[in-house]
């Protein structure tokens, strides 16, 4: 059995997270602004796009699936980052081609765009498999931690330097500047994985056995696994919920609160600040405690959800029933809840992604993977939805939005009941199984 990977193999891992975010968020945000803002086109177009993008990670059950058949991760992750790549190259290609061809510029993004959401799907499954197989179980949180921190840490840094490159805007300086982030995230990331699993051997007999009956077959048996299935609509309906909650914060802030743009925009900066406490908090605990052990995991979980339900509750009733609930602190109140949430579900993730049939770790991570995808696409597209609507009917924004934010705090507390379902009852780390022999879900 390989050697557990130890926190510099984290870093290194962290390293392709980051990468992923540098290039996804000049494609979903940087050209979503170029297409509306400087090229004055429908906001439909990019929405459609980045749509497009969320909607063909359903193929990630598929994409893991593939890592499981040779049990090596390495080529899907650097395939996928291939195919990111070139997915970021065309769709910047593509938005400077609308300038002077719409409808070619639009098919070259419409093309670029599947690559970016199968780059995605195939990278980020196969490296959150790979941590969940080669991680030990008290490092779990803060493995989830770290490479969340450098995921956004990428974001982050790529936001700042393009926003300085990009001006004074031109198409070819866009096409330049995503191009050169595209290559340089490939090529660290392709660094970083060198090596992580050693020299490339044959599958063993026992796990080469195990998908005799294809894809769908191997999907079938993790679907009827009952806490593989329950996480799924777990991860599905948590996220739903924060999706939609985080587009409709800063309108909110600004109907309800007369806040500016700015000050709007602030306010999600504190909202991220909250997560990122939230995920060290829970981090920090686990470390503490020698391991994130199943109970943790549920009560952290659990709580976060609660957590996150009455934090959107009390924002709401703030704007209609004027309660003085202080805005800012009530937003980084949800922040901490909120990162204290996703962080045990992606640590449970990397607990539960050996438990059932052996050799379906990455069909599983995949499973999960499309569940989350899916949300966000829908969550941004239901929230926005359902503001519009509420304004419609109850004609006053602070009643319109409170009545939304009751909706999302009902969908976290159903994800806060699937939770419960979800997890063994007993104190110990998820064990690993055997090769060939299943495990039991609690």
């Amino acid at each position: 059995m390989s050697r557990p990977i130890g926190w510099l193999g984290i870093l290194r891992l962290g390293l392709v997270q980051a990468g992923l975010g540098s290039v996804v968020v000049l494609v979903t945000s940087t050209l979503n602004r170029v297409m509306v803002v400087e090229l004055a086109l429908p906001a439909l177009i990019p929405g459609a796009l980045v749509a497009f993008h969320y909607v063909l990670q359903v193929l990630r059950p598929r994409l893991g699936y593939g890592s499981d058949l040779g049990g090596r991760r390495t080529p899907w992750i650097v395939g996928g980052m291939a195919a990111l790549t070139l997915g970021g190259i065309g769709a910047a290609g593509g938005t400077a081609l609308m300038t002077t061809h719409l409808a070619a510029g639009i098919t070259v993004a419409v093309a670029a765009f599947a690559l970016v959401g199968v780059g995605v799907g195939s990278a980020g499954t196969a490296l959150l498999t790979l941590l969940a197989k080669r991680v030990d179980p008290g490092r779990r949180a803060a493995a989830a931690t770290i490479v969340w921190l450098m995921m956004i840490a990428g974001i982050a840094v790529t936001a700042t330097v393009a926003s300085k490159l990009l001006d004074p805007f031109s198409p070819g300086r866009l096409v330049f500047v995503t191009s050169a982030v595209a290559l340089v995230a490939f090529v660290v990331a392709v660094l970083a994985v060198w090596g992580m699993e050693g020299a490339a051997g044959a599958p063993e007999p026992a796990a080469a056995a195990a998908h005799a009956g294809g894809f769908f077959a191997a999907l079938k048996e993790v679907w009827v696994e009952p806490q593989a299935r329950r996480f799924a609509i777990f991860v599905f309906v948590s996220m739903l919920a924060y999706s939609a909650q985080e587009l409709i914060l800063e309108p909110f802030a600004g109907a309800v609160f007369a806040l500016t743009p700015g000050q709007s925009a602030g306010l999600t900066g504190l909202h991220h600040a909250g997560v990122l406490g939230g995920m060290a908090l829970v981090a920090a605990g686990s470390a503490l405690a020698g391991g994130f052990r199943v109970r943790a995991m549920r009560a952290c979980t659990v709580g976060g959800c609660v957590g996150s339900a009455g934090a959107i509750l009390l924002l709401a009733a703030s704007g209609p029933l004027g309660l003085g609930w202080p805005l800012r602190e009530g937003v980084v109140l949800l922040g901490v809840a909120n990162g204290a949430f996703a962080v045990s579900a992606i640590g449970s993730m990397m607990g539960l992604a050996s438990n059932g049939r052996a050799a379906r770790e990455g069909t599983r991570v995949g499973l999960w993977g499309a569940a989350q995808a899916l949300a966000f696409g829908a969550g941004g597209l239901a929230g926005t939805g359902a503001s519009d609507l509420a304004r419609f009917v109850f004609g006053s924004p602070a009643t319109a939005y409170a009545a939304v934010f009751g909706m999302e705090a009902a969908l976290f507390g159903a994800a806060a009941v699937l939770a419960l379902g979800v997890f063994q009852t007993r104190d110990q780390p998820a064990p690993r199984p055997a090769v060939g022999r299943a495990v039991q879900a609690g």
